[in-house]
């Protein structure tokens, strides 16, 4: 048993010190350091809310030395951010196969807060399906784990019993819970950001809580629930394409709006520019209203 557990040993050792050499310390906050992954050569993702002054960001490398970088921008619904740094010979991230992560897999979280990469030993207990953040962004998987996230962990990996990466630690998404942001989400955060500097939201310019609908129109509909419109800015895209105040919203593109993460998700950054038709209740009577969604600042 004994030789059992010091080959274990010695191969968690191996697996943390080969997946280390992907993982930097951020220092872009006054307080402690956080982690980050190298995504491609010259190119870290970390996580958003470590990152509090874009200026004077260094890095902390596998080898020891620091580097500086800069910062290209930051997704506040995935709570991701990308940094550039001219440091050369940096070993980018192997990325795993979702879909061959089961429950009672062990896996590490890594950071690299101090000089040194950590490393803290779990299991994954649950898997669930996709799910939307807060913010309203989509997240393509929701993995439980009972890994210990110490100070100076958000924006290191997850790292399965291969050496390879399964997402992104963060503990600033939800209050009280660490989120591992799988490779899908990463990828399309990161990529949107190296094109664009920012991740695009779609915008209407309205107040809505969500409301009952009468019975008959709930039931021809096929929906409880819409969202009734409190507010309308002057010059938005709802004011300019004719929403009014007391409209219900019940769908956007033709998919069902119940609650606001549901118009969150219809109003996705590919939709801007372009007339979408949104079907209101008005007077007890559903119409469509062709509106051109705009973007938000």
């Amino acid at each position: 048993m004994s030789k059992s557990l010091s080959t274990l040993s010695q191969d968690l050792a191996a697996l943390v010190e080969a997946a280390g050499k992907s993982v930097v310390r951020v220092e872009a906050r006054p307080r402690m350091p956080a982690s980050g992954v190298v995504w491609a050569d010259g190119v870290i993702v970390t996580a958003h809310h470590v990152v509090e002054f874009e200026d004077e960001i260094s890095l902390g490398l596998p080898d020891g030395q620091s580097a500086a970088a800069t910062f290209v921008g930051r997704d506040a619904t995935t709570d991701l951010a990308v940094l550039r740094t001219e440091a050369k010979g940096l070993t980018p991230a192997v990325w795993a196969d979702p879909a061959g992560l089961r429950v009672g897999h062990l896996v590490l979280a890594l950071g690299r807060p101090d000089e040194n990469v950590m490393a803290s030993l779990g299991m994954v207990y649950g898997l669930e399906g996709e799910w939307r953040t807060p913010t309203g962004a989509h997240v393509e998987r929701f993995v439980h784990t009972d890994v210990t996230m110490y100070p100076g962990f958000s924006g290191g990996p997850l790292v399965d019993a291969q050496g390879q990466f399964v997402g992104v630690n963060t503990s600033g998404l939800l209050r009280r819970l660490n989120v591992v942001l799988p490779p899908a989400t990463v990828r399309r955060a990161v990529e949107t950001l190296l094109a664009h500097g920012r991740v695009r939201r779609g915008y209407l310019g309205i107040g809505s809580q969500p409301v009952r609908l009468p019975a008959a129109l709930a039931q021809s509909l096929g929906q409880e629930t819409g969202l009734l419109i409190v507010s309308v800015e002057a010059e938005s895209p709802a004011d300019r394409n004719g929403l009014l105040l007391g409209d219900t919203i019940v769908a956007i593109a033709g998919e069902p709006v119940r609650q606001m993460d549901d118009l969150l998700v219809a109003l996705s950054g590919d939709r801007i520019g372009t007339p979408v038709p949104v079907r209101v209740v008005r007077g007890g009577v559903a119409k469509e209203i062709p509106v051109v969604i705009g973007e938000r600042e």
